[in-house]
């Protein structure tokens, strides 16, 4: 495994953000070995959600948005016969290229060109809908599933993992300016850097 160089090094300030007491969310670089996107020709996302539970274990339902989410893995479908998977491990754009055929879709190993950032606590759904027109809340946005979007000019790809915690994927070329961004609009309800 070789040592991933984060763009967020120079930035990434562990700590809590302004010093205070109350604590309203953490931030934190999450860095899994793969995150691969897996694309369907029309007709095949039966096959390639076959293909995902094969590779990985993960059973996703069938549609854009649906997804699964485990402490170490995870998948969601971000738009029609898309989807997004993430394994702590390294390789799984060659498994999945084992699995999944010319004539069921495409496998695009993402996993150097997206940086994952962790936004959890009570004030999680706050803090990213200062970001995105998307209802975050639980009935509206349920655990594991997952959606693309953008602010201004930043594509994200965004999951809940959890109750009050959600994985973002931007790309690594906007990830400092996302980072700053999103430490700005965390100062309000205090926040911790992991």
């Amino acid at each position: 495994m070789v040592d991933q160089l984060s763009p967020l090094a120079p930035v990434l300030r562990p700590g809590r953000h302004p010093q205070s007491d109350r604590i309203g969310v953490t931030l934190a670089e999450v860095q899994p070995g793969s995150i691969v996107q897996v694309a369907a020709w029309r007709g095949q996302e039966g096959s390639l959600i076959s293909s995902i539970r094969e590779v990985t274990g993960l059973v996703l339902p069938d549609g854009a948005g649906g997804g699964i989410a485990t402490e170490a893995k995870a998948a969601f479908g971000f738009a029609p016969g898309k989807f997004l998977v993430v394994d702590p491990d390294e390789g799984l754009a060659a498994a999945f290229a084992g699995s999944v055929t010319a004539e069921t879709g495409t496998v695009t190993d993402l996993s150097h060109g997206r940086t994952a950032i962790r936004v959890a606590g009570p004030k999680a759904e706050w803090v990213l809908s200062k970001f995105f027109a998307v209802d975050f809340s639980l009935p509206a946005f349920p655990e594991g599933s997952g959606l693309s979007t953008v602010h201004h000019d930043v594509f994200a790809q965004i999951q809940r993992t959890g109750a009050e915690r959600f994985d973002l994927y931007v790309f690594r070329s906007f990830a400092r300016s996302f980072w700053k961004s999103l430490c700005h609009a965390s100062e309000e309800v205090g926040y911790e850097v992991l």
